[in-house]
């Protein structure tokens, strides 16, 4: 028999998926068995599931034919587990690494019904925070593996069911099964935990429980918080039917009550300020329900005096007390805050009146009404017309003439836009006004802290490429993260109505890197409309506007983007222009965060500053790049990519990685530039097109010329059009 079966239940949750399966496959653990239930997740949840089940025995998918919810998906899941011990985890948490083998230690020699672990929490933000289990338990030592009866503590660790490992055959023999709606875990850990014998803990840290943004109870507002007394009540009922084990735990179990309960009266996130009162009502009922004959131990201090409150109804006087404790609160958060934002302020006065007296204007311009005619785009901070954002200003015009759209873009840029485009100078009135007004901020990357989404307006995130390096959130764990403000980076975040995804890799990513509320538009990326509708007319178009001869074999190297210390790595243009033979061209891109350049000649060309990407695209023949997102939107045009990465180890260090893009590359790969000239001159670069194929399925399915039609007819259209 397996010893431990894990259940895993997943919905929503594509964007932590992998990491949760990873925690627990990537263990060199086998003597566990995954049961993951596919709950009629409408996003990518259930290919992912059927992905890794497909290269790992271990893994076993259950797709339910609707969705059921936690509770009975977790059911579904328990129905099929066949091991010793049970563990309930959810999918957008981890485990930590060696938690399985130190679990299975310590299953194996206690043999206990109920194994607790300890935990962490996982902020948005920061590293990690130990729970306080461990200190918990200090204050009342005692001994391992006996009931809550003997050990009452054991009962104040936390009630959810991810911390306990649970046999089986006890399971069964109490016939526990998830009820459904919030707070499930409490009609099923506290019949548990009163029914178990032998109780053990161990004080490993072995879970990572994540504190979600977005989507958790905990931070939402609603009246179904009042759920909690349906699933309290269902438990009282099962904690009845143990017999004379009852009367054992009721004052404990009792006591975990109140505390819970008023623990959900007294949260500001939880409940609206117009049901507390109802709610606290509640909970006076529940005392007088289940209120053992022989009483409770009261606990010391606010908690007992909250108690005392709650047995006589005394509403009043509990607001009062809490009204009181969240005013001191407030006056020390406050503090804090006006410590905080002086030094900013002083940056602001520091910039002079020109900067002071363009954002008082916004904020002014702010009261007035939304222009639901006026679209505002930027790209790559105000660099000019490109990207993702100038192909739906371009079908915007086709498809919603109504909608007059305007760039905002930096005064030295827009000498450069000559045809027509109409523009708005960084920094003027007009661009100020825009902002405040405007019915759609469209943007490949964030506006500045100062601009905030007012209510009418929607904002279109289309990014700016498929992501190799890390992005968002992901950043901090990584050197070239440091000293970035990623709470002010999450502020801005919050106020995307649409991510754009060029594939179901890129929307996984936009969900853990930015996890804010919006709507994953995928549709493939607008910029790459013209390359997916290319046909040899287009290329040879773009030759020609380009000056480049029909004989020429040209080579497109576009390096990305590498963090201080990081340098470009040598290359020799022109070796690998006569790698290519007598005809050989190479265009150089730099990134644009850099200022890299290089002399140009008949068999080198400079092309940094050429407007439009996507014509360089059309005039290669071949692509040399390294972990830019130029290779997915080359990849489109299906035409051999060449990675160079003699850097690689040292970027993925730095930088970070979300993509191995060298274990999986798009075509061959070299790691020095003596190989990439030899692999030029022997004519190989268009060599392993099953890697391309592969590549493109992956990250190009999606781009069939039309991706900026979907976008425009949703955002601005506002139509439901199937986007995947």
């Amino acid at each position: 028999m397996t010893l431990l079966s894990v259940v895993l239940p997943a919905y929503r949750v594509q964007g932590y998926l992998r990491q949760c399966l990873d925690s627990i496959l990537d263990q060199g653990f086998d003597d566990v068995e995954v049961i993951a239930v596919d709950d009629r997740s409408p996003d990518h949840c259930g290919e992912i599931l059927d992905e890794y089940a497909a290269r790992d025995p271990r893994v076993t998918v259950l797709h339910l034919p609707e969705n059921v919810g936690l509770g009975h998906a977790r059911n579904a899941g328990l129905e099929r587990a066949t091991g010793e011990y049970v563990w309930f985890v959810d999918s957008d948490d981890a485990l930590k690494p060696g938690s399985l083998a130190a679990i299975a230690a310590r299953l194996r020699v206690d043999q206990p019904d109920v194994l607790i672990v300890d935990f962490e929490r996982l902020w948005p933000v920061g590293k990690g925070r130990r729970s306080g289990m461990r200190r918990q338990l200090a204050r009342q030592p005692g001994p391992d593996g006996v009931d809550i009866t003997a050990r009452p503590v054991l009962i104040k660790t936390i009630h959810t069911v991810w911390n306990k490992i649970v046999r089986r055959n006890l399971l069964v023999k109490l016939d526990l099964r998830f009820g459904t709606g919030w707070y499930e875990d409490v009609s099923w850990t506290y019949p548990l935990m009163a029914a178990a014998e032998r109780i053990c803990v161990l004080e490993r840290n072995c879970y990572s429980y994540r504190q979600r943004r977005v989507g958790a109870i905990t931070r939402t507002q609603d009246a179904r918080h009042f759920e909690l007394f349906d699933h309290w009540e269902r438990a009282w009922q099962l904690i009845d039917g143990l017999g004379p084990r009852a009367d054992e735990v009721r004052p404990l179990i009792f006591e975990r009550m109140i505390w819970h309960c008023m623990t959900v009266v007294g949260n500001d996130h939880r409940l609206p300020r117009r049901l507390r009162r109802r709610c606290f009502l509640r909970i006076a009922d529940m005392f007088d329900r289940y209120l053992p004959p022989g009483g409770y131990a009261e606990p010391p201090g606010k908690d007992g005096l909250r108690y005392r409150l709650v047995a006589r109804r005394a509403w009043a006087p509990y607001w009062l007390m809490r009204s009181l404790t969240r005013l001191g609160r407030r006056t020390a958060a406050t503090a804090r805050t006006v410590r905080a934002a002086v030094p900013k302020v002083a940056g602001r006065l520091r910039k002079g009146p020109s900067g002071l007296l363009g954002r008082a204007y916004y904020e002014l311009q702010r009261l007035l009404p939304v222009d639901d005619k006026l679209a505002l785009y930027a790209a790559y901070w105000y660099r000019g017309v490109s990207c993702n954002p100038a192909a739906v200003y371009h079908e915007a015009r086709r498809l919603a003439p109504d909608v007059r759209g305007v760039w905002l873009v930096r005064r030295e840029s827009a000498d450069r836009i000559t045809d027509g485009t109409p523009v708005l100078h960084d920094g003027s009135r007009a661009a100020f006004r825009a902002l405040a007004r405007a019915r759609y901020l469209v943007n490949n990357v964030n506006f500045p802290n100062y601009v905030r989404k007012r209510r009418g307006q929607v904002y279109l995130q289309t990014h700016h490429g498929t992501p190799i390096k890390t992005m968002g959130l992901d950043q901090q764990y990584h050197p070239a993260g440091a000293g970035m403000d990623f709470e002010a980076m999450l502020r801005r975040c919050d106020a995307w109505d649409y991510s754009v995804s060029a594939n179901a890799f890129s929307t996984e990513m936009w969900e853990r890197s930015y996890p804010c509320r919006f709507e994953a538009l995928e549709t493939g990326y607008p910029r790459n409309d013209r390359l997916a509708r290319a046909d040899a007319a287009d290329a040879a178009a773009a030759r020609a506007a380009l000056g480049i001869a029909p004989d020429r074999v040209v080579a497109l190297y576009v390096p990305t983007f590498r963090p201080e210390p990081m340098t470009l790595p040598a290359f020799d243009p022109r070796a690998v222009a006569d790698a290519l033979g007598p005809h050989g061209l190479v265009l150089v891109r730099g990134h644009y965060l850099t200022d890299d350049r290089f002399p140009g000649g008949d068999q080198v060309r400079d092309v940094y500053d050429h407007p439009v990407v996507e014509d360089l695209y059309l005039a290669a023949d071949v692509l040399i790049s390294d972990y830019s997102s130029a290779v997915f939107d080359f990849a489109v045009l299906d035409r051999p990519i060449v990675l160079y990465t003699p850097d690689w180890d040292e970027y993925r260090r730095n930088r970070g990685v979300v993509f191995d893009v060298v274990a999986q590359p798009p075509g061959p790969v070299v790691r020095d530039l003596g190989e990439l000239v030899t692999l030029l001159r022997e004519g190989r670069q268009g060599e392993d097109a099953e890697l391309r194929r592969a590549f493109r399925e992956r990250f190009c399915a999606w781009e069939d010329g039309h991706a900026a039609e979907r976008v425009v007819r949703r955002v601005f259209l506002g139509e439901r059009a199937n986007t995947r």
